[in-house]
C-alpha cells in the first residue's frame, strides 16, 4: 500500500450497506451473548459494551472492531462511551439501544446481597449500572 494511504474500516462511519444497528450492554456473557448472536446472525450491525475486552471466544462480525469497553459504573466512563459510540455512528441512526448488562450483588461465599447486608457503597454501584446509566446512555445518545 503507498505511503500516506488510510485504511477506513467498513463498520466505520457512514453505513455502507442497509444494515439496522443495534448497540448491547453486558454483552461479553450470558444473555448478552446470545443477543448478540441472534441479532447478528439476523443481519443487525451490532455494536457492543462491556467492562471487558472483546472476548476471542465471540463469533460475530466485525466484533473487535464494533465493540466499546465501558466501565458503567463510572459516569465519566458511560459519557467517553457515548461520545466514542456517536464517534463510531457518524450521523448514521441508531435503531435499537438494549441495556442488558446489570449488577446482582453477592457475597464471597455467592449468596445474594439485600439492601442490610451490603454497604451504601455496593447499592450505589448496582443503582448506578442497573438503573442511572440506561437513563444517562438513552439521554447521551438520543
Amino acid at each position: 500500500m503507498p505511503s500516506g494511504w488510510v485504511v477506513v474500516s467498513l463498520f466505520r462511519g457512514k453505513q455502507m450497506d442497509d444494515r439496522k444497528i443495534l448497540v448491547l450492554t453486558g454483552a461479553s456473557r450470558g444473555i448478552g451473548h446470545a443477543t448478540v448472536k441472534r441479532f447478528s446472525k439476523a443481519g443487525w450491525r451490532v455494536i457492543t459494551c462491556s467492562r471487558h475486552g472483546f472476548p476471542e471466544n465471540c463469533p460475530w462480525e466485525a466484533g473487535p472492531e464494533d465493540h466499546l469497553q465501558v466501565d458503567l459504573a463510572t459516569p465519566a466512563d458511560v459519557e467517553r462511551g457515548a461520545e466514542e459510540l456517536k464517534s463510531r455512528l457518524n450521523g448514521v441512526p441508531l435503531h435499537a439501544l438494549v441495556n442488558n448488562a446489570g449488577i446482582s450483588p453477592k457475597s464471597a461465599e455467592g449468596q445474594r446481597l439485600d439492601t442490610v447486608s451490603g454497604d451504601l457503597a455496593l447499592w450505589q454501584q448496582v443503582y448506578q449500572v442497573n438503573v442511572f446509566c440506561p437513563i444517562n446512555a438513552c439521554k447521551s445518545i438520543a
